[in-house]
């Protein structure tokens, strides 16, 4: 069972026959931005949908042809991401009775979110000369730059050179 609000249901089978249900735990009113963002974008169906979106597809029909997913889960997260800003419904681009899925400035903003993703992946999660889809700059037909974390002066920051800190004011952006 799916809650778009508040989100998954799951089951938990407990010594092969005590089942409990557990709902995910929201952190929509947690201090930490990450743990936020979660609550918006962190089933990896949704960040899969925003990354299909920032390359151009826009119909529900080539969601599901791509990803091969389920049509109730995906109108649910495409239903959930419109309803978090990230995604909007439009007329068809083609001017046929169809909606269209399209990213938000909140949604397009996600781009360093994916590119960091696909990064550590090809970091991490293929082997040398294992195939993989690439992301290139279309001017130069070039990888971007890897992306890192950087102070104010453009230096690169490590984990030790960072704390997290409460503030009251948003940070600009």
């Amino acid at each position: 069972m799916l809650d778009v609000e508040s989100g998954i249901m799951m089951q938990l089978v407990l010594g092969g026959s005590v089942t409990r249900n557990m709902r995910r735990k929201s952190f929509k009113d947690d201090l930490c931005p990450a743990a936020r963002s979660l609550d918006s974008i962190g089933e990896w169906w949704s960040l899969l949908i925003v990354r299909n979106a920032l390359f151009g597809m826009r119909r529900f029909s080539d969601f599901q042809e791509d990803l091969g997913l389920a049509k109730n889960i995906l109108s649910a997260r495409l239903k959930k991401l419109v309803a978090c800003g990230i995604m909007k419904q439009v007329p068809a681009s083609d001017g046929s009775a169809y909606q269209e899925y399209v990213l938000t400035k909140k949604g397009r903003d996600l781009l360093p979110v994916i590119v960091a993703l696909r990064q550590w992946g090809e970091n991490y999660l293929f082997s040398r000369r294992e195939k993989r889809l690439q992301i290139v700059d279309k001017r130069t037909l070039k990888p971007p730059r890897r992306l890192d974390v950087q102070n104010v002066n453009g230096d690169t920051l490590a984990p030790n050179d960072l704390e997290l800190v409460t503030v009251m004011t948003r940070l600009a952006v």
